[in-house]
């Protein structure tokens, strides 16, 4: 049997998941949810579904993923094999598969409307524009369809080039130089604004505490999805970076580490973007891609040394952005390896096809793509993966694989929770983004 890819270090892979974890959601969507939901009554929340979350799908998947040492199609084949089901297992397991392959294929028009913005931040194009309307406008025609097809190809072949390399050469080294980057730009941006004028206004909108928005059922509903999307539990990418796990890596605190610094890069974000929407008199109201690629360009084109703001904004987002990516098209590379027999770079080559027409074919529609996706698959897929892993393989086998590495059992609590709190929660996001749209 051909030995399986592994990470080379406990950090490189506790890197890598802070990486899958880190994206767009930490970025464009939670300091305006801080925002809209009350500062700290919206924090107060998300902090109890990050624990949650963190404590509950991120242990599983990882411990799933290692247990099986397989991605999503073999690891739930495994789990139904123990009640005389394995091609059902299989046949359920490409949900999260071809969720993540979507995904993927949607964050890489996002990567190339990002890696313009951030070149365009070193020529000057980024902040060409004059008014909010023609910053409205340029971005408009880059996301329509067919408008920005060079750059989203770069971006792809930039990120297919990295996981050619395997785990520990490529996804490991990358995200062991991405990640510190990422965290100290934005540190330093955070810096920066914190000498603005009425930049402090801003840090008191983030902790305000509104007693009446915290006892408002939709703070709770969104603080959930926001905490769910963050830390990309959807029964592929956790999963299949915990199959490249040794026995020895302590998976809860690994899962602890990774929570904590992706709950960091969120407030992080929050305490950057706020405070400088702040110093204008701004009211941050507008998230997804407007604020990223409109609202926020026009804000740093009017601050003192805005180009060099801009070069670290996006130079920074695009790391983050593209050490998600790697996650994503990591599950589908690795089924086609599983299930071909195929080489790293033969796979890479039959995803990047599949990437480069897909994604070419979507631009227009890349919104309404990534909501189906959110709404349904990504929940489902972490619904199964708990199904899988709690209810069919069961309380001895689950607490066999969490105990790895460990010098103590971990908590005797951690099962019943996971089965009867974590899955249910699955679905229970998965119901309230049809019934409202999204809420991730």
């Amino acid at each position: 049997m051909k030995k399986r890819e592994s990470f080379n270090s406990r950090w490189g892979f506790i890197l890598a998941c802070i990486g899958s974890a880190v994206g767009m959601g930490n970025i464009w969507m939670f300091p305006t949810r801080v925002s809209l939901y009350g500062g700290g009554s919206f924090l107060i929340p998300y902090f109890i579904f990050v624990a949650l979350i963190g404590f509950t799908g991120v242990i599983g998947e990882m411990s799933f993923g290692r247990g099986t040492r397989s991605g999503p199609i073999d690891a739930f084949g495994m789990a139904c094999e123990t009640r005389g089901r394995r091609r059902l297992g299989e046949t359920l397991g490409w949900i999260p598969v071809i969720g993540a392959l979507a995904m993927a294929i949607g964050y890489t028009v996002v990567m190339g409307w990002i890696f313009r913005y951030m070149l365009g931040a070193f020529t000057g194009s980024t902040l060409a524009p004059a008014d909010i309307e023609s910053f409205g406008a340029k971005f408009g025609g880059m996301a329509s369809a067919w408008g920005n097809n060079l750059w989203q190809l770069a971006a792809l072949v930039i990120c297919m080039f990295i996981l050619m390399y395997g785990v520990g050469s490529g996804i490991e080294k990358a995200n062991k130089v991405m990640m510190p980057i990422f965290f100290i730009l934005f540190v330093i941006l955070g810096i920066y604004v914190a000498f603005q004028p009425g930049a402090a206004a801003g840090y008191r909108y983030i902790f305000r505490v509104e007693p009446e928005v915290l006892a408002k059922p939709s703070t709770w509903i969104f603080a959930l999805g926001q905490a769910f999307f963050s830390l990309s539990v959807a029964g592929n990418g956790t999963l299949i970076y915990g199959s490249y796990l040794p026995d020895s890596e302590d998976i809860p605190a690994s899962a602890a580490k990774v929570a904590l610094f992706d709950t960091l890069a969120a407030m992080l974000a929050a305490l950057v973007i706020i405070p400088a929407m702040a110093t204008t008199g701004a009211k941050l109201d507008q998230g997804g891609p407007g604020l990223l690629f409109i609202y926020l360009p026009h804000l740093i084109k009017t601050m003192p040394g805005g180009r060099i703001i801009a070069i670290i904004f996006f130079v920074a987002v695009f790391l983050a952005g593209m050490t998600s990516l790697m996650n994503l098209y990591e599950a589908p590379i690795a089924t086609v390896q599983e299930k071909t027999g195929l080489g790293r770079i033969p796979s890479c080559m039959v995803i990047s096809v599949i990437g480069v027409v897909v994604s070419l074919l979507i631009q227009g529609i890349v919104s309404d793509w990534m909501d189906v996706l959110s709404i349904y698959i990504c929940p489902l897929g972490a619904g199964l993966a708990g199904i899988m892993f709690f209810w069919i393989f069961g309380r001895s086998y689950v607490e066999s694989q969490i105990s790895k590495g460990r010098e103590k059992p971990f908590t005797k609590y951690f099962y019943p929770v996971c089965k009867y709190l974590y899955i249910p929660v699955c679905f229970l996001v998965l119901i309230l983004g049809v019934v409202l749209g999204g809420i991730g």
